[in-house]
């Protein structure tokens, strides 16, 4: 059975070391036949979460927020999605500021569907995988990020499906012919 793949792209950089991450990704996970759906978020227009607490307000589904900007696309394939890949350059330990500012917009997401549910804390259940590029090479420089991911995870009560942290890669190019390539494309094919 194919699925439908999301793919938020954080990274600023248009053919950087990210953006090969997901394009191996891409062609393992199209190779069983999944559909990809990739949005290049520094492209977009999307607003920090203002933290209003009203999302689903209006039970608008395909568009939750109250803020009415370039989320919109995403909120509809979000729904449809049935894994969520988060792909990010290492930015001081974390993710960019371009993933983190839609994953905080996804807060309009979970708050329309306790509204929803009356109250009831209960979320759909997606898979999620991260993809990280980094100019480092080193096993702590990673935890944060994977902390934080895994926090959202768990959270969600979605089903982390893998990761690949490929470091040592800060130059546009670095990441050609290294094995994080190989290891997304087996990632993308065992989705």
């Amino acid at each position: 059975m194919s699925k439908k793949i999301l793919i938020l792209n954080g990274s600023p950089r248009k053919n950087g070391n990210t953006s090969c991450l997901i394009d191996y990704f891409i062609k393992g996970t199209e190779s069983v036949g999944n559909s990809v759906t990739r949005f290049d978020l520094q492209k977009m227009n999307i607003k920090p979460c203002i933290g209003c607490g009203n999302g689903g307000a209006d039970e608008n589904k395909e568009n939750p927020c109250t803020q009415k900007d370039d989320m919109a696309k995403i909120y509809c394939t979000y729904y449809e999605a049935d894994t969520i890949v988060f792909a990010t350059p290492l930015y001081s330990w974390g993710m960019s500021a371009q993933l983190k500012t839609a994953v905080d917009r996804f807060a309009a997401i979970l708050e329309a569907n306790v509204q929803a549910r009356n109250g009831e804390n209960i979320f759909d259940t997606k898979e999620a995988v991260l993809l990280v590029a980094a100019g480092d090479d080193f096993e702590e420089n990673f935890m944060p990020l994977v902390h934080h991911y895994k926090a959202i995870v768990k959270y969600l009560t979605w089903i982390d499906k893998g990761m690949v942290l490929a470091g040592g890669v800060s130059g546009i190019g670095d990441i050609a012919g290294k094995p994080f390539l190989d290891e997304a494309q087996k990632l993308g094919a065992s989705i």
